[in-house]
């Protein structure tokens, strides 16, 4: 029985031994565990978020890629318009200069403004514009004269214009006789391109000149006496100080000149002047002429006589510009 009771309780030990060992093993192997699962985790986050961080490299260098394409496609057809219109403009200039070269104009430079109908080109010739006349502001003053002046430096100064000859070629003054043109005509007696594209019927058009007509130079005396009209029916400009303006001109009707002498018989002494039958004026020489009219008058005026006119201008005794 004692042998029994002895093996049963070394058995029990042994039993006794193998759980406190079993329990000693497993709570090694759960502490060994708990650290390897936190390892796991953390290599989870780092794996995630440096799949991020790749996934938002990736997207941004592609949008850089994109962006840098479509930068390049901009550049490239900003090119191509560039490219297109230099073609184009280069057309066009081709065209206007044969055009210009068609119809016999010149294309210059104004640089510099004298007065309302005289202007200086890049090259130093003197231009007097043909077939009109702005009010003085140089060496003698009239009404508008100034107005005038400030208008054609607005309008010409600096820019590119046509030049277009009538007849003559200079005036007693070696400034050269022209029209200017601010854009090529197609057709340089069409009412309506005159009226838009030439700057010596702008003058007119708009009251800053009045019609002054000089043969043989009188291809577009019509138009402007017409324009003159119009401007004057408006009261337009220099018009709105009178019927007559405020500079001579072809629609003068000598109510702004001085009173002519009265009709008294004249022995060819002492005033100088004598009045014909037929109503002509007639005077021995300018100084006597420029008593009673002191700006010369033109050949429409009855003290007109051709051997007042030297210059052979139209316009007897007037005082040198």
């Amino acid at each position: 029985m004692k042998n029994i009771l002895g093996c049963f309780g070394i058995l029990l030990l042994i039993i006794l031994i193998t759980v406190i060992i079993g329990f000693a093993i497993n709570d090694e192997e759960t502490t060994e565990k708990e650290p390897e699962e936190q390892v796991t985790e953390q290599q989870v986050k780092e794996e995630e978020l440096a799949a991020k961080e790749k996934a938002e490299q990736e997207q941004a260098e592609k949008e850089a890629k994109q962006k840098a394409a479509e930068e390049a496609r901009q550049k490239e057809e900003a090119e191509q318009k560039a490219a297109e219109k230099e073609r184009q403009e280069e057309q066009a200039k081709q065209k206007t200069d044969e055009q210009a070269q068609a119809i016999g104009l010149e294309e210059v430079i104004v640089s510099r403004v004298v007065d309302g109908d005289t202007v200086e080109l890049s090259d130093k010739r003197k231009i007097r514009l043909v077939g009109v006349n702005t009010p003085e502001s140089t060496n003698k003053h009239e009404v508008y004269g100034k107005e005038a002046s400030n208008y054609t430096t607005t309008q010409l100064e600096g820019k590119k214009v046509w030049l277009q000859k009538d007849v003559s070629d200079k005036d007693r003054y070696s400034r050269y006789l022209r029209l200017i043109w601010i854009s090529v005509p197609s057709n340089v007696m069409d009412e309506s391109e005159i009226r838009s594209k030439m700057f010596n019927a702008h003058l007119v058009l708009n009251g800053y000149a009045e019609p002054s007509t000089y043969p043989p130079d009188i291809t577009y005396s019509d138009y402007f006496v017409k324009f003159a009209r119009e401007a004057r029916a408006n009261k337009t400009g220099l018009w709105a100080y009178g019927e007559n303006g405020t500079t001579k001109g072809d629609l003068d009707t000598g109510s702004s000149k001085p009173a002519p002498p009265k009709n008294n018989p004249s022995t060819g002494s002492g005033s100088g002047s004598s009045n014909t039958s037929d109503g002509k004026e007639s005077y021995k020489n300018c100084t006597e002429l420029r008593k009673v009219y002191p700006e010369g008058v033109p050949s429409t005026h009855p003290a007109y006589e051709p051997k007042h006119d030297r210059d052979k201008d139209n316009w007897a005794c007037e005082k040198s510009a």
